[in-house]
């Protein structure tokens, strides 16, 4: 044990919300907090970093200026909000300037950094370590859990690599066709191969995130599909209440795939899922599904009027298809 403790004078309820701030009135925000709370530091011109000084265990995420202003409550990194509320000590790896690339974090200025601290021994003074991002920051807290080995990564729907040789079928991001994701920390799924374990979540109706995940094949890897859970997976979790769980139980090295399955149970109360739910099962034109589906989820939710709606249309339906497809009695046999 490193003997750490949490800081006792924030939470992020206390912290003023940034995300209305411009750039570089953000980046300053992030500086000003994180210098209370333990370092900030600029990594190059595109990237940089925010360090909480916490307890024995350290939370490692990627951010960037569009996803935490829009995604998050207050501006600030979800992960360094509950790094915060929970103790944890944090390295918020930030990509605040520059062209689309560099959300990717690929800038020799964060290799350096990494490569510091390594030879540092910074992982070494932590009983455990976690990586964690969602798309390009996924595809970071991949490639950089290299330098922890037996960390675990989470990353949600993560891209392998951006290597048009080998994802010419991703054309999302054209902005990064040349980049370099061939040189240090380039292959995701290879960087992962130090790690303890990793856990992949994507929704498989994400044709590109699904293919992307296909190509995190190791042992040690559980790639999980969350069907319905949309292009964002992280405000799904959010929205549901569930990615502060996951990840406690990351940190807490508890996170086995029955506890998975029953935090994913959230689902089922949560509306913009149930609505993408129900959009997939009419469009297979099944009614008793839809029936199934909106009984469900009025017995729960008397006043969800989308699914009332559903509901009548999908019995109708059912109805007009009994008719159609009765015999006919003998009296109407003879008058026909």
């Amino acid at each position: 044990m490193t003997g750490k403790t949490a800081h006792p004078t924030l939470a992020s309820a206390d912290l003023d919300d940034i995300s209305k701030l411009p750039r570089n009135a953000w980046c300053a925000a992030l500086d000003d907090t994180a210098e209370e709370l333990g370092y900030f530091e600029q990594l190059g011109r595109d990237h940089a970093c925010a360090f909480i000084e916490g307890n024995d265990t350290l939370l490692v995420s990627f951010d960037n200026y569009e996803h935490s202003t829009k995604t998050s409550a207050n501006g600030y990194p979800e992960a360094f909000n509950l790094a915060l509320d929970n103790g944890w000590s944090h390295l918020s790896i930030l990509a605040h300037n520059g062209p689309a690339a560099a959300k990717w974090f690929r800038s020799p200025a964060v290799y350096d950094y990494f490569d510091r601290l390594v030879d540092d021994g910074f992982f070494e003074e932590y009983d455990r370590v976690v990586f964690y991002g969602a798309g390009p920051n996924g595809y970071a807290a991949c490639a950089y859990s290299v330098t922890a080995p037996g960390a675990t990564v989470i990353a949600l729907a993560p891209q392998a690599t951006l290597d048009s040789r080998l994802t010419s079928w991703d054309n999302r991001f054209p902005s990064t066709r040349r980049a370099d994701f061939t040189s240090r920390y380039g292959f995701a799924p290879h960087m992962i191969e130090g790690a303890q374990a990793a856990l992949v979540l994507y929704d498989p109706y994400q044709t590109e995130d699904a293919m992307h995940a296909a190509l995190f094949n190791a042992p040690h890897v559980t790639r999980r599909p969350v069907p319905h859970f949309g292009a964002n997976i992280e405000t799904s979790l959010v929205d549901m209440d569930i990615l502060e769980p996951l990840l406690i139980h990351a940190m807490e090295g508890t996170l086995t795939p029955a506890v998975l399955t029953r935090l994913l149970r959230a689902r089922r109360h949560n509306m913009p899922y149930l609505r993408r739910l129900l959009r997939e099962v009419e469009a297979h034109g099944n009614p008793h599904r839809v029936v199934a589906l909106c009984r469900a989820v009025t017995a729960r939710v008397p006043t969800a009027r989308r699914f009332r709606m559903a509901l009548k249309s999908a019995q109708r339906a059912i109805g007009s298809q009994s008719d159609k497809t009765t015999p006919k009695s003998a009296d109407q046999t003879e008058t026909a």
